[in-house]
């Protein structure tokens, strides 16, 4: 599925109901999906954001199996309408002991690209999830060689640009605490070849809603806003000669190691009352 203002072009595959493309000016800005670094685009998390410990879900007394950020971006969607797509009937649960729907909506708006997404619960009893955006950006100017990559700016809700705490890292997908303590963010953070060398980084705790990529020289190429993320990660495989980055708001996060408690306790998790909705939107805005 393609369309475009006279500003920008998008395409959105019906697998994952993914973006697999975004273009200005005949510039591509989405992350082309070359398998030998990452071979998606701008994966769905859903129903799980992150890994869940040992990869298992559990839910009133029951184990299931949930590998890290769920299923949805490995389903099947059909459009409904114009720039909207619904997970199919056959991919509603995967293993999963709710059934919720997913609904995905695309609009553009000048240069402007708003993603909503709808979680249905319907279930006649109460169910849980989270939900997040994992969309990869080509740096500008890439070439390997460089020291210096570009640099990332870092907002919180009421638009304040600030340095964010990190507090945990990952050890086999879920979170510990960093060995030397918290470190803090630069409010403009370099991205250099090493900056990825132990994986995401993780800002939790609503810190960040807001990350804007700039070029080597400061300017700005693109942000990517979302006012209700609970969390907010950062990553790209370290790899070298890897020209891509990952700006990620999410509604959920990865579990910390050893978490093995009831689905309900989960950091971040969200419930839904039974035929409630819940609608996660994010905007990716590509600068001038």
């Amino acid at each position: 599925m393609k369309f475009s203002n006279d500003i920008i072009t998008i395409e959105v595959a019906e697998h994952g109901a993914e973006l697999v493309s975004l273009q200005k000016g005949g510039r591509e800005y989405l992350w082309t999906g070359d398998a030998a670094y990452w071979n998606r685009h701008a994966p769905i998390l859903f129903p799980a954001v992150g890994k869940p410990y040992n990869n298992e879900l559990h839910v009133d007394g029951k184990i299931y199996p949930m590998k890290q950020h769920g299923f949805a971006r490995d389903s099947e969607f059909e459009v409904i309408g114009d720039g909207r797509l619904r997970i199919k009937e056959s991919d509603l649960s995967a293993g999963y002991p709710y059934r919720l729907g997913l609904d995905v909506c695309y609009r553009l708006e000048s240069s402007t690209v708003e993603v909503v997404w709808t979680v249905r619960n319907l279930e006649d009893k109460e169910a849980y999830f989270q939900i997040g955006a994992h969309p990869g950006f080509l740096l500008p100017d890439y070439h390997a060689e460089d020291k210096l990559h570009g640099s990332l700016r870092y907002y919180d809700r009421g638009g304040n640009l600030i340095n964010p705490v990190i507090v945990n890292g990952l050890e086999d997908g879920n979170r510990v605490p960093l060995a030397d303590g918290d470190v803090r963010v630069p409010s403009e953070m370099p991205i250099e070849v090493d900056t990825f060398a132990h994986d995401a980084l993780m800002f939790e705790g609503g810190q960040v809603t807001k990350a804007i990529l700039c070029d080597k020289e400061g300017n700005k190429v693109l942000g990517v806003s979302c006012p209700q993320a609970e969390a907010y990660g950062i990553w790209a495989p370290h790899k070298p000669g890897c020209p891509f980055v990952c700006l990620e708001p999410w509604c959920g996060i990865c579990d910390p190691h050893g978490f093995t408690d009831d689905i309900s306790r989960r950091q971040y998790i969200h419930r839904l009352a039974p035929k409630e909705t819940y609608n996660f939107t994010y905007t990716i805005e590509v600068y001038p």
